[in-house]
């Protein structure tokens, strides 16, 4: 396993994936994470899988192991005083604090800043919001298909034009996974700084910023033209009009491949060659930069209609050696037996406590060039007496929390 967060302690108080996926990620580089759930019901994200939301006849809840993976696990009711102390107890020995509950829950619960600085001066305090910590949503919650996919811009930024409706999100968790790992940068940073500096850091990361941070260069654009940013149509290759070497072609297996030559000119002699087309080279109509742009058009119709003769499949094969840059449209499942992903060892493979295998998209950072692997995510409250026995509990107070319904 990966041991750079090895002696790291994150203590995280968060529920589904956004701040979760987080700390998974610094499970996965040797973090010790002290997953904090609800002393009845557990991490919500647990409740797909017993509401029938999620596929469980496997016998695995990836969804669940993708946000939780090598953490430890226990049960504590923070409605109570005594459940109160045990995470104080635990923050004592945490570097990190990460929580994704509302200000105001933060408040009533006694574990905003304040409360727990209060027992450790040193804890870097880590929230993941919908909306930000300031503003008039401040304490409005959310999931990454409204904050961050329709309130910052990527659902409309994504959608044609001449089409009803919009793109919805492309997969589950899609805003809340990129924003965790951007909330694991940050609190690198932060233990970074303390480090250096000794001083701990407040760390916000919210999914409206992460949505606007993804379409950024957009927004710029489209400040600096003062109009709303639309993306471009790909019917007929689609692309920049003047760069026929620039769009999404469809194959004669109504699969699709996409090419972005943006030096189309460069390209344009090897890319002949490649389709089985050498007289387009030395073409009047493509024969240098400023013919090529202007008779785009009637290159993309040649190569819509070459790409058409063929399968996807034919032209992998023939595009290996292609100079330019392509790639071709896979589904998940491709994806996952792509042997560049295998290669690279961006499939990590864990098993739960009952011994079934499963694969998980491995943490995408790595270091020393090995892979990233990954470990199971726990059972509910797996590891509570062992942590309550590491911050000073004998078997007599255990058994008086659990009997006090302080802990599970």
């Amino acid at each position: 396993m990966i041991d750079v967060m090895k002696g790291v302690r994150i203590l995280e108080v968060a529920e589904h994936t956004f701040v979760p996926a987080a700390s998974a990620v610094l499970a996965d580089w040797g973090a010790d994470v002290v997953k904090v759930e609800h002393a009845e019901r557990g991490d919500a994200m647990r409740g797909l899988g017993r509401t029938g939301v999620m596929d469980l006849s496997q016998g695995v809840h990836v969804l669940n192991e993708h946000s939780n993976r090598g953490k430890r696990s226990i049960g504590i009711d923070l409605s109570k005083p005594e459940g109160v102390e045990v995470l104080y107890r635990i923050a004592k020995t945490s570097d990190v604090f990460l929580t994704n509950k509302l200000p105001s829950v933060l408040s009533k619960l006694k574990i905003d800043v304040d409360d727990l600085r209060a027992h450790n001066p040193n804890i870097i305090y880590v929230r993941g919001t919908s909306f930000g910590p300031k503003g008039p949503d401040r304490d409005r919650g959310g999931y990454d298909m409204t904050a961050f996919w329709c309130r910052a811009g990527s659902a409309s930024g994504s959608t044609p034009p001449d089409m009803d409706g919009i793109i919805m999100q492309p997969a589950p968790a899609y805003g809340d996974s990129m924003g965790g790992m951007t909330i694991a940068g940050g609190i690198a940073a932060a233990l970074f700084k303390r480090e250096r500096t000794g001083e701990p850091s407040v760390v916000d990361v919210s999914l409206l910023a992460m949505g606007t941070w993804a379409m950024s260069a957009a927004i710029a654009l489209s400040l600096q033209m003062e109009t709303a940013w639309a993306p471009i149509p790909m019917s007929g290759g689609g692309g920049g009009p003047g760069n026929p070497l620039v769009g999404v072609y469809q194959t004669s297996d109504q699969r699709h491949i996409s090419l972005v030559m943006l030096q189309g000119f460069h390209y344009w002699p090897d890319f002949c060659e490649h389709i089985g087309k050498p007289e387009l080279i030395d073409d009047p109509r493509f024969n240098s930069n400023e013919n090529l742009t202007l008779s785009a058009g009637a290159a993309r119709t040649i190569i819509a209609e070459t790409i058409g003769s063929a399968t996807l499949a034919e032209w992998t094969e023939r595009f290996r050696t292609l100079k330019g840059q392509w790639a071709p449209v896979q589904n998940t499942l491709e994806v996952a037996a792509d042997p560049q992903v295998s290669a690279n060892g961006y499939l990590a493979r864990a098993a739960t406590q009952q011994g079934v295998e499963f694969d998980l998209v491995a943490s995408p950072v790595q270091f020393d060039e090995r892979p990233t692997g990954t470990r199971r995510a726990p059972e509910f409250n797996e590891h509570g007496d062992e942590i309550l026995q590491e911050i000073g509990y004998d078997w007599d107070a255990i058994i008086g929390l659990k009997t006090a319904g302080a802990v599970t």
